[in-house]
């Protein structure tokens, strides 16, 4: 059976400073590297044969790092439009090597005006009812963002192109990815209401492994 393994990236710079990310692209922050060897262990119990990520430095670091405790190499390939799609292409890789696809589709939710606040001065500044249904509601965006539901269209039309290809040919598939592209995963996968994807988040390095028949049918879902 199919294996679809979703994991969000390790905690960067500015989620250790409680601010708002998005698309602005910050490192990886000290406390979230030294997780990484525990994580490994947890994620590469299975092989895996593909991976896909974005282009955020967070999340393809942390599939880097990840893999250097397993001996693995990525080779990244790059989806959307520009030379390092065209160019970047080859003819076969080795034994150690696992192919990374990567994408803007995968990004996390574009936070807009709110990008580089505070969470607790935004909560002060607009209260935090209102911040909370931006960050985990469905279709309400903050400020000049996207909402959940923007993100959902963006990621999931990828997903049903690329990934579940790889799971219909039977591969093991990890994505490493932001918390609300994950979501949006989330959602499409165990068809989740949109009042009830409020209540799903996923921890820095978390990780939600999917078991599919043949036909893509959800057999089982474990949270590690």
């Amino acid at each position: 059976m199919p294996k679809l393994i979703l994991l969000r990236h390790l905690k960067s710079k500015w989620n250790q400073e409680n601010r708002f990310t998005g698309w602005v692209d910050v490192p990886l922050a000290k406390e979230g590297i030294k997780r990484a060897k525990a994580i490994s262990r947890k994620v590469f119990k299975k092989k895996i044969d593909t991976a896909y990520s974005s282009p955020l430095l967070r999340n393809q670091n942390t599939l880097v790092r990840l893999l250097d405790y397993v001996d693995k190499y990525p080779i990244f390939n790059w989806l959307d439009k520009g030379k390092m799609k065209d160019w970047g292409n080859y003819k076969d890789i080795s034994k150690d090597d696992i192919p990374v696809y990567i994408s803007e589709a995968l990004n996390e939710r574009y936070y807009g005006k709110l990008q580089g606040m505070n969470k607790d001065l935004a909560k002060k500044k607009y209260g935090e009812k209102r911040v909370q249904t931006w960050r985990r509601g469905y279709d309400t965006p903050p400020l000049g963002g996207e909402s959940l539901k923007d993100t959902f269209r963006r990621t999931v039309p990828f997903f049903k192109k690329y990934i579940e290809r790889d799971l219909r040919k039977g591969r093991n598939v990890l994505v490493v990815a932001s918390h609300n592209s994950l979501r949006a995963i989330i959602k499409h996968v165990e068809k989740v209401s949109d009042e009830d994807i409020f209540k799903r988040e996923i921890p820095y390095g978390g990780i939600v492994e999917y078991d599919f028949d043949k036909k893509l049918n959800l057999k089982s879902k474990k949270v590690l």
